[in-house]
């Protein structure tokens, strides 16, 4: 292992990082209007982390205000396609040249391991941003059909001032999600991060406008959702939330856009995704991607797959491989160490909530495979291991409510038809997957899953040319894809009458 890599190396960086906490908005760093701050405490090892800005109502305006401003100055939206584009690829540049920098702030937020926040999170948030970049002069106007004595031009036209509200799971990543297609389409943005994870948000917008994006056009907000998000969502000058985070909160936000100005709202919550195995499937391939399909970021996905049907015949084996792959593969240890593939959870009050959970659900009668117990507690940070839960069926709670963390409910089932109906049987849609050697059941079965996204033989594999997001309580609208571009845009018709 190079020093470079080394737990030193992440050490010495973390020692003499310096945590910009203040609002960014209208191209500089400022403290709230009121002055008031907040501390986050870092999952890692329960110490002070990052000293924020506290943000209400009053910066909420301000930043809108310098949003509105950068966009009804067209010193953005008007500005030829191929400078804008640029200037984008020029920030995901920046982006990967201070990418160590970036893991870190992710790291000292969420407590995910610094190499996979480098090489996961830091890389799709700078790939996000370069392929919006990379559409903007590559996005066409239309000419509908009409006589010969008129032209009708179909124009595509940014919606003004977008409003982001992002989660603290996948924050850069998730970020360039709503960041990338919301400018490449020539709106401004006030994004509001978690308030457990705005470090990374901040040095982002920072960087941006070191490339060039002009004052304005990215404002970046931080404090507590009821201080800001609300504020924001309620805002009579924002024309478009865009929200990442729980049902319940999501539920809100339409509320709050029904109360305002009836803003369009883009939703991307909650899940409960089914992995589905049958007695066929290469097992080895099934263990290895409901492992890592839901012990990945310590369970905090939302489209983590927490239920395991199994095909009752090889649910033993099936758990025993789990446990194999886990063992070996998936390494929890402190986020510094380089060789640990999961870290800690977000806050102590989640780490509770999760094990206050896992306790429930064995009251009502799941039993313990393994795991699922808090570990590293000598560290000072919420760690929880990856568990497994059998003799579940889908009406237990464990098995119906979004967990976020390492928790993994097998529920056995006997023929297709039945494990179609569990695996429709809850109130998110946001993905799954379906394991089997038979391609014409693989086919049969993806197309009855009622879900956002659906994976054969696989788990959790994609690229920013296919969209994500959910049916049901899991949201509308769609992240990643061409198809992003379209939920920040109208369209507006030019009619020219000849004679």
């Amino acid at each position: 292992m190079t020093t470079h890599l080394s737990r030193d190396h992440w050490e010495k960086l973390l020692a003499g990082l310096t945590l910009e906490g203040r609002h960014f908005i209208d191209g500089e760093f400022q403290p709230s209007v009121s002055g008031e701050t907040f501390t986050r405490i870092r999952p890692m090892d329960g110490r002070p982390g990052g000293t924020l800005s506290r943000g209400n109502a009053a910066d909420v305006d301000a930043a809108v205000a310098s949003a509105r401003a950068a966009f009804a100055s067209g010193v953005w939206r008007h500005k030829e396609p191929g400078e804008k584009k640029k200037i984008m690829l020029t920030w995901a540049e920046l982006i990967r040249a201070h990418g160590e920098e970036l893991a870190m702030l992710e790291t000292i937020d969420v407590g995910k391991p610094v190499m996979a926040s480098l090489h996961v999170d830091v890389r799709l948030c700078a790939d996000g941003i370069q392929y919006y970049g990379e559409m903007i002069d590559k996005m066409y106007d239309e000419i509908a059909p009409t006589g010969p004595k008129a032209r009708a031009l179909v124009r595509k036209v940014p919606l003004g001032v977008i409003g982001a509200i992002t989660p603290w799971n996948y924050p850069m990543i998730i970020d360039a999600w709503k960041l990338g297609p919301a400018i490449a389409a020539g709106n401004s943005v006030v994004l509001k991060p978690a308030e457990q994870s705005s470090l990374s948000a901040l040095r982002l917008a920072a960087l941006g406008h070191e490339a060039g994006l002009p004052a304005g056009v990215l404002n970046v907000v931080t404090g507590y959702g009821e201080e800001t998000g609300k504020p924001l969502a309620l805002h009579m000058d924002v024309d478009m939330i865009a929200f990442t985070g729980s049902t319940e909160v999501g539920k809100l936000i339409m509320g709050y856009a029904a109360q305002s100005n009836v803003k369009r709202v883009a939703l991307e919550l909650g899940g409960k995704s089914p992995l589905v195995v049958f007695a066929d499937a290469d097992l080895d391939a099934a263990a290895s991607a409901a492992a890592w399909g839901c012990f990945y970021n310590s369970g905090e996905t939302c489209h983590a797959s927490t239920r395991l049907l199994v095909q009752r015949s090889v649910q033993d084996e099936l758990i025993a491989r789990i446990r194999d792959v886990t063992e070996r593969e998936i390494a929890l240890r402190h986020p510094l160490d380089p060789s640990a593939q999961i870290g800690a959870l977000i806050e102590e009050a989640h780490m509770e909530k999760v094990l206050s959970m896992i306790a429930a659900g064995e009251r009502e009668g799941a039993r313990r495979a393994f795991g699922a117990e808090r570990v590293l507690s000598e560290t000072g940070g919420y760690y929880v291991s990856p568990g497994v839960f059998v003799d579940m069926t889908n009406d237990m709670n464990l098995a119906r409510q979004e967990i976020f963390g390492p928790v993994l409910a097998a529920i056995p089932f006997d023929t297709e038809e039945e494990a179609l109906a569990i695996a429709n049987d809850t109130i998110y849609g946001l993905a799954g997957a379906v394991f089997t050697r038979d391609m014409d059941r693989a086919h049969r079965f993806s197309e009855g899953l009622h879900a956002g996204t659906v994976w054969i033989n696989t788990y959790d594999m994609s690229t920013f040319a296919t969209p994500f997001g959910g049916f049901k309580q899991s949201g509308f609208g769609r992240d990643r894809s061409v198809h992003a571009i379209d939920k920040y845009c109208d369209y507006k018709t030019i009619w020219q009458q000849f004679g």
